[in-house]
């Protein structure tokens, strides 16, 4: 079941019902896109209507951020839970060995992408690594790059790069690159070789982790968090007007 927040469908589901999904795409092959929908997005997507167009088009939209959660219920159409982006990712990478799927990695540093399919490997020893690349080229390489994902077919395809970079990227070559499954997971790469620490388990449940991630980089994302953020509140004052 679909529901709309604030402009964005997104898909009503938990962990497993998300997992059955990406079974199913699996299954049927062709190409598939796969968005996450935070603060962020949601602020991106109001600003360009070409990101609310690939997120309203997606196959698959989660919520990663439990400030969407809350919003949904003020909202009226509550949604179950958030699914994060990273705690999917491990959860695919898991039924990727269990299942025999090939798997790519795209995006971070050279060094960072290098460390990931290591850690991976070692984890998962039966692990289909079809192949990975790091996560900078120049717009002469970008097809360069989706072609040669398209030859060694892979079943799931993450995508370690910027918003709105990767949904631009997956939006503009999925199709060619014929991926069952893409997904964009952000930061991911780097909280699994530790570049990023990950919030407490109880900072996660409250949803804090945007705060103990500003306590990592309290420059960088000052901001992000206490300025660029402060938009969604905003346009959800507007949508709870407007209905």
């Amino acid at each position: 079941m679909r529901v709309e927040i604030m402009g964005c469908t997104i898909d009503n589901l938990t962990m497993e019902e998300t997992l059955y999904r990406v079974d199913d795409f699996i299954k049927e092959g062709g190409a598939h896109q796969h968005v996450v929908v935070n603060v962020d997005k949601i602020i991106k997507a109001h600003r360009d209507p070409v990101v609310m167009d690939i997120i309203n088009r997606a196959d698959l939209v989660n919520v990663d951020g439990m400030p969407v959660v809350w919003a949904s219920r003020l909202l009226g159409t509550p949604l179950k839970c958030r699914v994060t982006g990273v705690d999917l990712f491990f959860s695919l990478v898991d039924r990727a060995e269990q299942k025999g799927w090939r798997v790519y990695f795209l995006g971070a540093r050279e060094g960072v992408v290098c460390e990931v399919v290591r850690i991976m490997t070692q984890k998962h020893p039966a692990l289909r690594v079809a192949g990975y690349r790091n996560g900078y080229w120049t717009p002469e390489e970008e097809q360069g790059v989706a072609e040669a994902i398209r030859a060694v077919r892979p079943e799931l395809l993450f995508v370690a790069i910027s918003s709105p970079k990767k949904e631009l990227f997956l939006s503009k070559y999925q199709q060619e690159m014929g991926v069952p499954f893409a997904m964009g997971v952000g930061g991911t790469f780097d909280v699994v070789v530790g570049v990023t620490k990950r919030a407490p388990v109880w900072m996660q449940r409250i949803g804090f982790e945007w705060f103990y991630r500003f306590l990592q980089e309290p420059r960088r994302m000052f901001r992000r968090y206490f300025i660029d953020d402060m938009h969604f509140f905003r346009l959800l004052f507007a949508e709870l007007f407007r209905r």
